[in-house]
């Protein structure tokens, strides 16, 4: 059986990882050129996320994966600030969390090793169809052709194996625009690494504006203590934020800069917005070529509208099927899940126990589940932070906030 994979990211190459443990004919084709060209924030993998890795890529790598992993149970509970800086709330206590954090290059990084020669970089594939014979096949940029048993479209947000297979796109902005970066703990003032501390937080104001602050630390907080395995490239305390902002004509201009232009920028739209300096410490003294902008997508988080097509030789997985916005960190442990379940319907073709049509439907039947979970649980922040953009919520905001901080602060004081 031979198998392509359209699409090099986080479900793609955890899925040929799979399938090469497991013996398949299996070849990944992406329009990159460099596994470490990706950004955006840090990925969450909760225990059911976790136990797909496990499946999918030999201990040597899982173990190098959690050597190169920050430990929830060991930081702080999250925060919600305001504007101000003022704690208005904590989350649970995590100690028994038993979730990780690992920067994305990390992570694509470990998983491109896993698929070795089976990855093919700088590779773009603009056309899908079908032989003579009905199976699948592709075609690249300089027109040549390469068929296959089964296609899997990983390509994500505008995916062309999904638009393929729907006939049109299966997604669409979520009304958002977010900025990421990367700032170390230590360029921080003493003050500002104190009000932060070892945890990760989201600081929420009026008229739709947001900073999620993420912390990432997989050398003193690391899941297994292994320096000689430790393959992570955030090599100290580091916050991964993310600023968001509702669409618009001026969040648009913003998404063609990049770097230190896009950072002041940035900090203006804050200012504006009555943000205070300290609140804002951590975009300041952000490594400017971190910092850059992309567009929350999302498709429907009802169940019957995901993969909305009949089941056979073409499908596809992760954000090219159920793309989902950041805002729960569960996107990519989503895609990484749908890879294990497709990697356990394929053996069962293998072994001749059922039929490949069957196998697909069985497996997107599953992704159209885990699909609606993630997009419904990461759409409530998104239209909790869009209802602070009218007029009611933008004063609701302004006026709950300072009774939340303290109310916040006689709570700790008793």
């Amino acid at each position: 059986m031979r198998i392509i994979i359209v699409g090099g990211g986080i479900g793609g190459l955890a899925l040929a990882a799979g399938l090469r443990r497991h013996g398949f004919d299996v070849a990944v084709f992406d329009r990159d050129t460099d596994v470490a060209a990706t950004g955006g924030y840090h990925i969450t993998l909760d225990r059911r996320a976790q136990s797909a890795l496990r499946e999918l890529v030999a201990p040597e790598i899982f173990e190098r994966l959690l050597a190169s992993a920050s430990a929830l149970r060991l930081r702080a509970r999250d925060a919600l600030w305001d504007r101000h800086g003022r704690v208005l709330g904590h989350g649970p206590h995590l100690g028994d969390n038993p979730s990780v954090d690992i920067d994305r290059i990390t992570l694509r990084t470990l998983l491109a090793e896993a698929v070795g020669d089976d990855l093919h970089l700088g590779r773009a594939v603009t056309e899908i169809g079908r032989a003579q014979d009905g199976t699948p096949l592709v075609i690249f940029a300089d027109g040549s052709p390469v068929q296959c048993d089964v296609l899997v479209g990983a390509d994500g947000t505008h995916s062309l194996v999904a638009r393929h297979l729907a006939g049109g796109p299966t997604n669409a902005p979520a009304g958002i625009i977010g900025f990421s970066g990367r700032t170390s703990v230590n360029d921080l003032s003493p003050v500002e690494r104190q009000r932060l501390g070892p945890r990760s937080g989201l600081a929420i104001g009026p008229r739709g504006a947001a900073l999620y602050v993420g912390f990432l630390d997989p050398v003193g907080n690391a899941v297994l203590d292994a320096p000689d395995l430790r393959a992570a490239v955030t090599n100290g305390p580091t916050y991964i934020w993310g600023a968001m902002f509702p669409e618009s004509a001026d969040t648009d201009s913003m998404r063609n800069t990049r770097g230190a232009a896009l950072q002041t920028a940035l900090l203006a739209r804050f200012r504006r917005q009555g943000w205070s300096e300290r609140s804002l410490e951590v975009i300041a003294r952000a490594d400017p070529d971190s910092v850059a902008a992309f567009r929350f997508n999302a498709a429907s988080s009802r169940v019957q509208d995901l993969a909305p097509w009949p089941a056979g030789p073409i499908t596809a997985l992760g954000d090219a099927v159920h793309a989902t916005p950041p805002t729960a960190g569960m996107g990519a442990g989503a895609a990484i899940r749908d890879a294990a379940s497709l990697v356990e319907h394929l053996r069962e073709v293998a072994a001749g126990t059922t039929t490949l049509t069957v196998a697909i439907s069985q497996f997107e039947a599953d992704m159209r589940l885990r699909g609606s979970e993630v997009l419904t649980l990461a759409m409530k922040t998104v239209r909790w932070i869009l209802a602070t953009d009218t007029w009611l919520g933008a004063a609701a905001t302004a006026a709950v906030s300072p009774i939340l901080a303290a109310a916040e602060r006689l709570r700790y004081q008793r």
